[in-house]
């Protein structure tokens, strides 16, 4: 590289490093020592490897940059500006309300594919993306900057082995090695053989390199660029608040602003007024995108009996021949999941993620950052495992269909370590979510269905033994939405329920009935959001809820209705497993539970 052009890198560099400071100044808080280190590695990506069109966000062959160490977010937001993407007077906005520059990166910004800041979660939805680009048969390249700290984190791994056993070339992690965490030395410092063997023994290509050689910076991404069939990992060593003596390689200066930032600009040269002209993809570029078809539903006749995963595996079969958007991930559980129905009829279009339920999250995330329609099913248990993958999809408005099988005592003898009993509560609190738990075949083919059009995270609470079918085949149910089963003007009491459980509160209620007490019975197959004007009307008019749900108490459907009519002051009984079970067949589990039929009406009895 010409004497000039290393010149110009370290200048802007240098410029890249000021920024951070003057935004983090401004701020009064922030992560400049962390942004500085990896100043040279992003000066040299940005002017000589990276394709992007600032003004084309949506551009479909644009390569992605992701930061994982989303702390580093005033290195991010000062290479915008020398994109020429951001004003300095955009920049200074940074950390203050209703600035777009927050404190860590989010898609409030047009281009940001993802929220980063939860460490170890880049390269996992990066892997995700690059996944896309073989499907889309485009070009573009995925980059992610991550720090050796974050190397701690399991999910970097889970998405290291994934992406070296799918050879994913396309995939380039640069890690910062400045030797500093927050609190201290990381674990390997700055030994990057320590790292290169673990990443080689995964069929990663590896290069160490001197990450404040812009020279060799320029190498090492020139050879990810040019490698074939294996994703690459470039271990820069860097220095902490690398160019300012003051808090250069030297601990407990992360997270905080310089104390003297005036003299750290000083040392750093001073302001400049760089720009970087980054180059632009080929245009014309289009994704490659499967046919669809109309869509032709499973349907199920009535008193038939069929498992809600069932109905799930082959309505999302059936969504597949629809819409060549669709795909579908599972953790290695495709058999027991039922997603192997898709497997089977479009293999181009599943990913089987294994058990690194982590990975299936993120890859899901990536996945959707394309505009693809990713369908994620694994144990309901285990997904409480991704819970943090969920909770920052949230937060970058991603769209997800999450669909949780095997779910509540209901799956009988296998035992408490596989019964999801905590995964309404989990999902009902996530940030925009939706939550769904069909009760009969036809009613999850329908829901099935309908996710594929939902904004943010849904979930899909599926049942692993056959239940009788109540509702027609065709039948519509809208998110939002619920199914008044029984109710007659001489109700006493009303049972809101959903999934396993509506037919033990049907059977009560019938039981009831032989006894001359008259019961309603509500199937609330959405539980976030739910059928507020239906449950007001239950609470007001017989002024007994019964609520019954194969989950623990706290935070699931029972709540979900506690909140829903607690200022209309109606009596409200919770039935929920709060005992730890053990192995027993289904009815057994659903008895010791006290959420069968028989429970049901003895409590609506007591509270009669």
């Amino acid at each position: 590289m010409p004497e000039r052009d290393l010149q110009y890198l370290s200048d802007l560099a240098a410029q890249l490093r000021v920024d951070s400071v003057r935004s983090s100044a401004a701020a009064e808080s922030g992560h400049p020592t962390s942004s500085m280190s990896a100043a040279d590695l992003m000066a040299v990506l940005f002017t000589c490897h990276l394709h992007y069109d600032f003004a084309r966000p949506e551009d479909p062959a644009n390569d992605h940059l992701i930061f994982s160490k989303g702390h580093a977010s005033p290195l991010l937001y000062s290479l915008y500006k020398a994109a020429g993407a951001l004003t300095d007077e955009e920049l200074l906005s940074f950390r203050k309300q209703g600035s777009p520059l927050e404190g860590h990166p989010t898609p409030r910004l047009p281009w940001v594919d993802v929220a980063t800041g939860s460490l170890g979660q880049g390269l996992p939805v990066g892997v995700g993306i690059a996944l896309a680009g073989r499907l889309e048969r485009l070009p573009y390249r995925v980059w992610v900057l991550c720090g050796d700290g974050e190397l701690a984190e399991g999910s970097i791994w889970e998405a290291a082995e994934h992406a070296g056993d799918a050879g994913l070339a396309n995939l380039t992690l640069i890690v910062d090695v400045n030797r500093l965490g927050q609190r201290g030395p990381t674990r390997h410092g700055w030994d990057t053989g320590a790292y290169a063997r673990r990443f080689g023994a995964f069929g990663w290509h590896t290069i160490e390199i001197d990450g404040h050689d812009p020279g060799q910076v320029d190498f090492a991404l020139s050879d990810a660029r040019n490698t074939r069939r294996r994703p690459t990992v470039i271990l820069a060593k860097t220095r902490k608040g690398e160019g300012v003596l003051e808090v250069e390689n030297r601990e407990g200066a992360h997270g905080k602003a310089l104390k003297d930032p005036d003299a750290a600009i000083d040392a750093l040269g001073g302001p400049r007024d760089i720009t970087v002209d980054v180059h632009r993809p080929e245009a014309g570029a289009e994704p490659y995108r499967f046919e669809g078809g109309s869509l032709s539903l499973p349907e199920y006749a009535v008193g038939e009996r069929v498992a809600t995963r069932t109905a799930y595996g082959e309505a999302l079969a059936a969504v597949g021949a629809a819409r060549g958007d669709v795909l579908a991930l599972d953790g290695e559980v495709a058999d027991s999941t039922k997603t192997q129905e898709f497997a089977t009829a479009f293999p181009e279009r599943f990913f089987e993620m294994y058990i690194a339920e982590q990975q299936l999250v993120a890859a899901a995330i990536g996945l959707q950052v394309r505009g693809w329609i990713p369908y994620a099913a694994t144990f309901a248990a285990f997904l409480t495992r991704a819970h943090d993958f969920i909770r920052m999809a949230a937060v970058s408005r991603a769209s997800i269909r999450l669909v949780g099988s095997h779910a509540g005592v209901s799956i009988g003898e296998d035992g408490p370590s596989q019964m999801g009993l905590e995964d309404l509560a989990m999902m009902r609190a996530v940030h925009g979510s939706t939550v769904l738990y069909p009760c009969d075949a036809n009613q999850a083919a329908a829901l099935t269905a309908a996710m594929a059009d939902l904004d943010g995270v849904s979930y899909l609470r599926t049942t692993r033994g056959e239940t009788p079918v109540i509702y027609p085949p065709g039948e519509r149910f809208s998110v939002g939405g619920s199914r008044v089963l029984r109710h007659s003007p001489s109700d006493r009491a009303t049972i809101v329920t959903a999934g396993v459980t509506v037919h033990e509160a049907l059977a009560a209620a019938d039981e009831l009935a032989g006894q001359g007490v008259q019961v309603g019975v509500i199937d609330l197959y959405s539980i976030k959001p739910v059928d507020a004007a239906a449950l007001a009307e239950a609470a007001t008019t017989t002024g007994n809820l019964i609520t019954v749900e194969d989950h623990r108490p706290e935070g699931g459907l029972g709540d979900a209705v506690l909140d829903a009519v607690s200022e209309l002051g109606p009596r409200v009984m919770k039935l929920a497993v709060r005992d730890l079970p053990g192995s027993a067949t289904p009815a057994q589990q659903l008895s010791d539970a006290r959420i069968d039929r028989h429970a049901i009406a003895e409590a609506v009895k007591r509270l009669l």
